[in-house]
């Protein structure tokens, strides 16, 4: 399978005519190596290295799930909440009391004060959100702007809706923007800015200049801002900034997250999003005819989690920052040039310290090398990017410490068997 920087079929320019493209489904594929080199469909990045890493034993640190349950009391909670009989549809806008524990949670943490009401959606998972926000809101031909690299789902939802994905480069060490050129990301034909912060892939956590740039943009091209932000809680250090918080944002902004990052439940795909009436309403009509609704005792039982004490919060960041830091020695031992991200359960390396310039090539010989998977970087970009990132690799941290202590010792080794 060739990468994305390699695969003629992946290369559109954003001159393309629409007649001349693939299909939806087929765009969607762009940055995130779904198609063959015939075109056809093909293995995703994360089946392929997933794949390989069964075959040869090797810890997964390329998909970014957790291999431990979050709280007890949350899992008790559902537990009772399917015993008592919460096992049939729930309102399609989500149960009132997690609606209402969602408004309690942007209140304690940020100040803000969405009515669980008319301001609060429930959805499954935060995939649906973004799908459903999309859909609610592009046209064809309209311009999502995203940040690259940019999480994959982003360019599947964008090619679906029949959206122009236009991206704005995020630049190492720190990737963030360049503030002076990101206005040339910009158009008339700008409709959404997808902002992903905490960052996924980079693990960059967009500090207020940078925010307040993205919302003066928005505003000027009248451009609605989407923000996933389920990474919210597992900063290291550094304050998370919901962008709605920010001057001129809150009429224009649609905020997303989920239970699955913050809790450890991504099983149960209960996500949410928050925002002005009549940008709720829209994305909630599109819901309607996607999930309707989903997982109603797991949404009693994630309101139980959202109020779990402040010493819950704080704590899973520092257990996440212990496991990146644990996992980071391992990777400067192996050689690498390491990334220390501010956000999110992931950490970026690049190979060319190594004099390797192909984190494909690499990600594919790694398990086999040393018993450790990884995704290389280059798979979340657009053919440009994917040849600016192409010697970086991004590793998952969220997982047991003994399994990332077992990790780091075997990329310690990595230099000697290259």
């Amino acid at each position: 399978m060739a990468s994305a920087g390699s695969n003629p079929s992946l290369k559109m320019s954003a001159d393309t005519t629409e007649d001349a493209r693939p299909a939806p489904w087929q765009r969607a594929a762009t940055g995130a190596n779904l198609l063959s080199p015939e075109g056809n469909l093909g293995v995703t990045i994360f089946e392929e290295m997933t794949t390989l890493a069964l075959s040869t034993g090797a810890i997964n640190l390329g998909q970014g799930f957790p291999d431990e349950d979050g709280p007890a009391e949350i899992k008790a909670a559902a537990r009772s909440a399917i015993a008592s009989g919460a096992n049939q549809y729930a309102p399609g806008k989500g149960v009132p009391a997690l609606r209402e524990a969602i408004a309690s949670h942007q209140q304690r943490f940020y100040g803000l004060t969405p009515d669980p009401d008319t301001e609060v959606l429930v959805t499954t998972g935060a995939t649906e959100a973004i799908a459903a926000t999309l859909l609610a809101f592009i046209q064809p031909g309209d311009e999502v702007l995203t940040f690259e690299p940019f999480y994959d789902s982003y360019g599947a939802i964008i090619g679906m809706a029949g959206g122009k994905h236009v991206t704005a480069p995020l630049l190492a060490p720190d990737f963030l923007p360049d503030l002076e050129a990101l206005e040339s990301s910009f158009s008339s034909r700008t409709k959404i800015v997808l902002l992903n912060n905490p960052h996924n892939p980079t693990g960059a956590v967009f500090p207020e200049p940078v925010l307040a740039r993205i919302v003066e943009l928005a505003a000027k091209y009248g451009a609605i801002i989407v923000s996933d932000e389920v990474y919210e809680h597992l900063t290291f250090s550094v304050p998370h900034i919901p962008i709605t918080s920010l001057p001129g944002a809150g009429e224009r902004t649609i905020t997303i997250s989920s239970a699955g990052k913050t809790f450890s439940f991504t099983g149960w795909k209960i996500g949410w999003l928050t925002g002005p009436e009549h940008l709720v309403a829209a994305v909630r009509t599109v819901k309607q005819f996607l999930t309707y609704s989903s997982g109603t005792p797991f949404q009693s039982a994630i309101a139980v989690g959202l109020g779990l004490p402040d010493e819950f919060y704080t704590g899973i960041a520092a257990t996440l920052g212990h496991k990146r830091d644990i996992l980071a020695e391992g990777l400067r031992a192996a050689g690498f040039g390491v990334y220390n991200p501010s956000g999110t359960y992931f950490i970026n390396v690049d190979t060319a310290p190594l004099g390797i310039l192909d984190s494909v090539d690499l990600a594919r010989r790694l398990p086999g090398l040393v018993g450790v998977a990884a995704i290389p970087v280059p798979v979340f970009c657009h053919p440009e990017g994917a040849e600016r990132t192409r010697s970086l690799l991004r590793f998952a941290f969220c997982k047991k410490t003994d399994v990332l202590e077992e990790a780091a010792e075997r990329l310690a080794t990595l230099k000697d068997r290259l």
